[in-house]
């Protein structure tokens, strides 16, 4: 499994962009017309959005108040300190829990079967894979450290306990959230909208002004993503607190 993790771990960026892909395969649906009725589309839509939002600011306060190096170093796993603070002191692997509900939400949200119930498996046992890769590095590097952490520590499951505490002992630091997520939040959105606007015709029933509307939401993420991006590169925000 460890292997299987370091392959993966490597690859994971272009696994993202085929799961997202997958959205758009044909599959029988979750909900159908014929068992919930012309307002069918109101649970999968309501459902999934709740799920992948849930996911994205479980994402963004992890992020927001304890980063983690989560590129590793040339494609390889790689952890310069043990992070336990913030979200960290609560669940081991925040970050992934957040893509994992992020990418379960928009499969709901595309209304897939197949999605939901062959692909996030599979995605499940890839990141059960990274997930053992990358505690297999920090065994070795960290040692007894980061055994008690596992003790004190759930892989998954986020323990509420305290977190009200982690919160007041922190500050949010939402320059560092959207500089290091607007790539995502781009990609994300997007889906979001193709999926909304082109999947359920009864939100938007005349086809000519889907793609105007699409191509309208799109031109405003797009220059939202341009602005973040030169603030970025030019230095003027960066993601040190004051």
């Amino acid at each position: 499994m460890i292997a299987i993790g370091n392959f993966f771990f490597k690859y994971r960026n272009n696994l993202f962009i085929i799961l997202y892909l997958l959205l758009f395969l044909p599959s029988p649906p979750i909900f159908s017309r014929e068992q919930f009725g012309p307002g069918y589309y109101l649970y999968p839509v309501v459902l999934g959005l709740l799920v992948t939002f849930s996911g994205e600011l479980i994402r963004g306060i992890t992020i927001g108040l304890a980063y983690i190096i989560r590129g590793g170093r040339d494609k390889k796993v790689y952890a310069e300190t043990l992070v336990t603070e913030g979200i960290f002191r609560h669940c081991r692997n925040p970050l992934y829990v957040g893509n994992i509900l992020m990418l379960l939400g928009v499969g709901i949200l595309a209304n897939s079967l197949i999605y939901v119930g062959i692909v996030m498996p599979l995605f499940l046992f890839i990141y059960q894979a990274i997930v053992l890769a990358e505690e297999n590095f920090l065994r070795n590097k960290f040692g007894a450290q980061f055994d008690a952490y596992c003790i004190r520590v759930n892989r998954w499951l986020i323990n509420p306990a305290g977190i009200w505490d982690t919160f007041k002992d922190m500050r949010f630091n939402y320059k560092r959230w959207l500089l290091k997520e607007y790539n995502t939040l781009l990609v994300w959105l997007i889906g979001i909208v193709a999926l909304l606007i082109f999947k359920y015709p009864e939100i938007v029933p005349e086809p000519d002004n889907r793609i105007t509307l699409f191509a309208a939401i799109v031109l405003i993420l797009g220059a939202l993503y341009g602005y973040v991006r030169y603030l970025k590169k030019s230095g003027k925000m960066t993601d040190s607190m004051a």
